[in-house]
């Protein structure tokens, strides 16, 4: 396997419609970059994350910044990938306790992603900003799947949300969701799911406050995001740092001032998200959606 192969393959989104095809590109990918990288840089200013450079066959390209702390190896993914595939379909019955088996929830989630997000890094030049949505659409679908495989009924689609006027429905609007969640023909949730927050999050809060407004119920929406960092050049030649695409302040505002969602949840959460005000009450790691909000979502008689 070489990195043109790894993305000819991750550009082609019909090579990932199972979960068993997003864990066979992953090992792929990881027994690629665990002997022929031309390098791994390390962050300056978050050591925790890593940069893999490609050798001439990849032009010597440069990835998104990794979390090694959530990425895996091809040494440990094989196991974790096994309990991971054991925990999912049992989660509504069997909650997992140790913090081992919450860390692979997210860990593994991570590696299928990062996986192909990084193989695409592989393509330069005026191809890149196409392979943006080609990773954003395979996130999503991995979601998606995830849930399918812990039981949940979930699709994406269009909701259509009747305005009523003087007692009568007077036209239809069209919602566009990443998730609409159901119990029967019910929706329970509906979420929205990015690779990162950018450019995005104002959205996702307008679309609960008017949604909610124009059908006058109180249908959940939650938010799923990979990371909120990018990469970014130091001062120095050929050294690299991260940065983060979250906005607090924004979060913050909207939260107050608008309306609060119902749940976000990362993958690789930022540190502040755990310890600043409000950002702490609203923002979760992804497995808290997996173990336990997702059920009670469901089971919600509200």
């Amino acid at each position: 396997m070489n990195i043109q192969l790894l993305i000819e393959k991750a550009l082609n989104k019909t090579n990932f419609i199972t979960l068993q095809n997003y864990i066979d590109f992953a090992k792929e990918f990881l027994d690629f970059v665990s002997q022929h990288l031309q390098a791994v840089i390390v962050s300056q200013n978050e050591n925790v994350y890593q940069f893999y450079q490609y050798d001439r066959e990849g032009n010597y390209q440069i990835t998104r910044p990794v979390n090694s702390n959530l990425m895996y190896s091809a040494d440990t993914f094989d196991i974790a990938v096994k309990k991971f595939q054991e925990l999912l379909p049992n989660l509504r019955d069997t909650k997992p306790e140790l913090p081992l088996e919450k860390m692979i929830l997210n860990k593994v989630t991570y590696t299928l992603q990062q996986s192909i997000g990084a193989a695409l890094d592989g393509i330069g030049g005026g191809r890149a900003n196409a392979t943006r949505k080609i990773n954003g659409d395979l996130f999503e679908r991995l979601i998606r799947i995830l849930l399918t495989e812990m039981g949940v009924s979930v699709v994406a689609g269009t909701v259509q949300v009747p305005v009523i006027i003087d007692n009568e429905k007077a036209f239809d609007m069209n919602y566009q969701h990443d998730l609409i969640i159901k119990d029967g023909e019910i929706v329970k949730v509906l979420g929205s799911v990015k690779t990162s927050s950018k450019d995005r999050i104002d959205k996702i809060f307008i679309d609960k406050f008017l949604y909610n407004r124009l059908t006058e119920t109180a249908i959940p929406h939650i938010a799923i995001f990979l990371n909120d960092v990018q990469r970014k050049n130091t001062r120095r030649e050929n050294q690299y740092g991260i940065s983060s695409t979250f906005l607090p302040g924004h979060f913050k505002g909207y939260t107050i001032k608008l309306n609060p969602l119902d749940g976000v949840y990362y993958c690789d959460i930022r540190p502040n998200m755990s310890t600043e005000a409000i950002l702490k009450d609203h923002i979760k790691t992804f497995d808290h959606l997996l173990i336990e909000d997702i059920w009670k979502f469901i089971s919600d008689k509200g």
